[in-house]
């Protein structure tokens, strides 16, 4: 058996992810994040008129509770996982992409007739391509979350995050395969509509601003504060900035356990989307009180409840669906199959 194409991919996938600068998980991202989170425990301290000790300040970034615990561990586990699973979905979601893109192109053109090659500059077009693409993927985002919280066959693969008892940046990889799927599909068909709507509005190819063939604009939020919605730091945007932004705050409310935070805050990073659709929460400006996780999931953080239960339980909420007749199809009683 051949192992070097399979350490080849696995160092190549583990160098994508922390050395490019488009990665959701890279060096630079994470390093920014830790960045603003010490300046904001710096601050915190300094307004309360209490002394600098980077002892204190360390232990306040990395909390020993959070570091030892079993679903921290798990989210490791997870990351190397997710190394190899990430590549091959995202090779899926590339190949819908370009085809669902240039059918939308070929229907306007169809419905509407060609368009004359736009006029603008270079940097106009590619800036408004650049814009559309960050909000097709926003609200592909919301919709899939959205999606996964209302259906319940999705909400098997999607409660593997939500298990989550402490949540740091590695809580991201707490995903299961077909919620993976899914998602790069739906933003997928999100990204590829507002390609194919941009290219044909300015009548040619037009390529988005990128970093590493990520959007400049979601490269931003990555790296100022996206890592730190999955963490202990309760940093809430509120007024106007807290119906734009998915502050961290948001995004740990959306974990929480308490009813009165269910369904709420789907967003990545803009809450126009939750505002819009009315799944906005404004967290308060002082720390709510938050558990996260499941208490009645003994299984959380094993293979068996986090990767094959999901499926067991997917696969029940369907069965009602493939075991039931449409009543036209159901056979005829013997004696009426007679009359007729």
């Amino acid at each position: 058996m051949d192992f070097a194409a399979g350490f080849s991919f696995f160092f190549g996938q583990i160098e994508t992810l922390l050395f490019s600068l488009g990665s959701h998980f890279s060096l630079t991202s994470l390093g920014t994040a830790l960045l603003f989170a010490t300046l904001f425990f710096v601050w915190q301290r300094l307004k309360r008129g209490r002394s600098l000790r980077w002892r204190t300040i360390w232990r306040a970034l990395f909390p020993k509770r959070i570091i030892e615990s079993k679903s921290n561990q798990a989210d490791i586990g997870y990351l190397f996982f997710n190394v190899f699973v990430f590549g091959v979905v995202f090779g899926w979601a590339v190949l819908s992409y370009q085809s669902i893109s240039n059918g939308v192109i070929a229907g306007l053109i169809a419905l509407f007739g060609q368009v004359e090659p736009t006029t603008l500059p270079d940097y106009a077009s590619r800036g408004v391509i650049t814009v559309m693409l960050f909000l097709s993927y926003e609200l592909g985002y919301w919709f899939n979350h959205w999606l996964s919280h209302k259906v319940p066959v999705l909400w098997e693969f999607h409660k593997v995050h939500h298990s989550a008892k402490v949540l740091t940046p590695l809580t991201n990889f707490r995903v299961h395969p077909v919620y993976t799927w899914i998602f790069a599909n739906i933003i997928a068909f999100s990204a590829a509509v507002a390609n194919g709507l941009g290219n044909y509005m300015f009548g040619e190819t037009a390529y988005q601003y990128a970093l590493s063939d990520t959007n400049i604009i979601l490269v931003l939020f990555i790296h100022t504060y996206v890592h730190l919605q999955h963490s202990h730091m309760w940093i809430a945007f509120r007024g106007a900035l807290g119906r734009v932004f998915v502050s961290p705050a948001h995004h740990q409310v959306h974990h929480s356990d308490n009813p009165k935070h269910f369904n709420k805050n789907f967003g990545s990073c803009l809450a126009l989307w939750d505002w819009m659709f009315g799944t906005l929460y404004v967290p308060q400006k002082q720390r709510e009180p938050l558990t996260f996780g499941f208490a009645d999931h003994p299984d959380a953080h094993t293979v068996k409840g986090e990767l094959v239960d999901p499926l067991i339980n997917a696969a029940a909420h369907l069965k009602p669906l493939w075991q039931r007749r449409p009543e036209a199809l159901a056979p005829l009683p013997l004696a009426k199959a007679e009359e007729s």
